[in-house]
């Protein structure tokens, strides 16, 4: 049978890996900007970022648009430590601020706003944005969606995906503690993550292929871009991918954290992690993966119950509650973490075990207000000035 394109295939290019030092952490954060009366999302960012972007050229931290006009990201730079990245996010907020409070804009940050719809949102006047649009339509035009990006140095290539495949099987906790967006265009949604599955509608989103080798994830690229699905490895939009460019592997699974502490200790567990596993594998000890069936499922059950889950956590199929493991994953990393300078903010995992996560304070406050959703982004809002504020009973027993 004669098969279109012939034999011949051009040789591949190889993708560097850039140079960079080992388990050092970089944090990117997304953030609404919203009217401070009505909460509803307000699509100014262009108006600010002309004189941010300039304000921040000369800084560590950087402050850039978003696919959507109602968005502004703040990034780090390089820290050595949790803090020192932190530190660059904090900054970054403070110069926003300076900017958006004369300009009676507000700031808050979850998965995703509570009542606002898609069709009043603009989208960013940026080529790749409208190609995406355009290849999209209705799921690209429904991404009403904000999220952190973790990203930790590698320092060496070939440990890249060994470190993904392990730290696929963390994925529903971060998930889980980083839930937020029990709500979508103003409908209870009954998921604690709702953006979790919104986004993997998209193409090269969702969670990372079954690659074991540098020369397996070259491979992969190379039939994307000759299949013209994506143009580089920029566009792979997995949950946890490599990242050439910057020499890391990069988080991309969670909601947008809803205060600068869980930020925090978010970052500082992926940093843990990721630390964790290089040390394995420089002792020469293979890391634990899972099927990817049950990779499905776990995603599934983290955007379904947060933090009440029930997840799978090795392959034979052991289930235990997200919480009790999640306790014992930040015991495990302890040592790591003191290592790395970040056992304070490691601690943070368990004090949102503590107060609930972002979705559970989030319902907490609609339940107190008799279901308005205007109370929830004020809460929101004042979360994001003051980090979090009530404490939400852990559920009696997990979700199946």
């Amino acid at each position: 049978m004669h098969r279109p394109g012939g034999p011949c295939q051009t040789e591949r290019v190889p993708l560097e890996f850039a140079p960079s030092a080992r388990s050092t952490v970089g944090v990117e954060w997304e953030i609404m900007l919203a009217d401070p009366k009505t909460g509803d999302l307000v699509g100014r960012a262009p108006e600010l970022l002309g004189a941010l972007e300039e304000q921040s050229a000369a800084e560590r931290h950087t402050v850039t648009g978003e696919l959507l006009t109602n968005t502004i990201e703040v990034t780090s730079g390089v820290g050595g430590t949790v803090a020192e990245a932190l530190d660059d996010i904090a900054a970054a907020i403070a110069t926003v601020r300076a900017a958006t409070d004369p300009a009676g804009i507000e700031l808050l940050s979850a998965g995703s706003h509570p009542f606002a719809q898609w069709y009043n949102q603009r989208v960013t006047d940026k080529t790749r944005y409208h190609k995406l649009i355009e290849r999209t339509q209705w799921w690209g035009r429904n991404m009403m969606i904000w999220g952190i990006h973790v990203h930790v140095g590698v320092d060496d290539r070939d440990k890249v995906l060994p470190i993904i495949a392990a730290l696929s099987n963390f994925l529903p906790h971060l998930q889980a503690l980083a839930a937020s967006s029990p709500y979508w265009a103003g409908e209870r949604t009954g998921y604690a993550s709702n953006r979790a599955l919104v986004f993997q509608q998209l193409p090269t989103a969702g969670l990372p292929w079954s690659l074991h080798t540098w020369a397996e994830f070259e491979s992969y690229l190379d039939d994307m871009v000759r299949t013209g699905v994506m143009q580089d490895a920029s566009e792979v939009r997995w949950d946890i991918r490599p990242a050439p460019r910057w020499g890391t592997v990069e988080v991309r699974a969670c909601d947008g954290m809803s205060t600068l502490s869980e930020l925090a200790s978010v970052a500082a567990l992926v940093q843990s992690l990721v630390e964790h596993f290089s040390r394995e594998l420089d002792e020469g000890r293979t890391l634990a993966t899972m099927p990817p069936w049950f990779h499905r499922e776990n995603k599934w059950r983290a955007a379904r119950y947060g933090l009440d889950a029930r997840v799978i956590v090795d392959a034979a199929g052991s289930q235990v509650p997200v919480r009790e493991h999640l306790a014992a994953v930040v015991e495990d990393l302890r040592p790591v973490a003191r290592d790395l300078g970040c056992a304070a903010e490691l601690d943070g995992v368990l004090t949102t075990l503590q107060v609930g996560a972002s979705y559970e304070r989030q319902l907490a406050a609609a339940d107190g207000a008799d279901g308005d959703l205007h109370a929830v982004v004020h809460h929101l809002i004042r979360e994001f000035r003051q980090g979090p504020e009530t404490s939400v009973a852990p559920s009696p027993s997990a979700a199946p």
